[in-house]
């Protein structure tokens, strides 16, 4: 998983948008810039298991001087209009960049879903049902 955030990110990562936790999260510290940011809405890893799988390198939250911050998302929904006026332009304008990993067909869900509890993918999970 560092490889693969290093060849995507190979300056580091400046801000992440953490929802998976355990091993991605452990690869993610290790990749993260100095005084990165991390905002924490969720970690599937901790979800529904008897031995949830935990992070092993929070030592990096001290060395990079990383802040990680956990929120609830309804807590700022009267901000969703500011947040679009902010971040869309951005995003068009190459200012934000994301990954996607995207498999083709509904046929194909299944199998994105369970990679995706497995810590198959690689950024977003997009099943593209059709093209039309």
């Amino acid at each position: 998983m560092c490889d693969l955030l290093t060849r995507y990110f190979p300056e580091g990562i400046d801000i992440y948008f953490e929802n998976v936790g355990g091993k991605m999260l452990d690869a993610v510290l290790q990749n993260m810039r100095l005084h990165g940011r991390i905002a924490v809405s969720g970690m599937v890893s901790q979800y529904n298991l008897d031995q949830p799988e935990g992070c092993h390198n929070l030592m990096y939250l001290f060395i990079k001087q990383i802040r990680m911050q956990g929120f609830w998302v309804s807590s700022y929904y009267h901000l969703y209009g500011k947040f679009l006026e902010v971040v869309l332009p951005a995003i068009k304008e190459g200012k934000i960049t994301y990954v996607e990993d995207v498999v083709e067909g509904l046929e194909s869900a299944p199998a994105a879903l369970v990679g995706l509890f497995a810590g198959r993918n690689v950024g977003k999970q997009v099943v593209v049902v059709s093209r039309e």
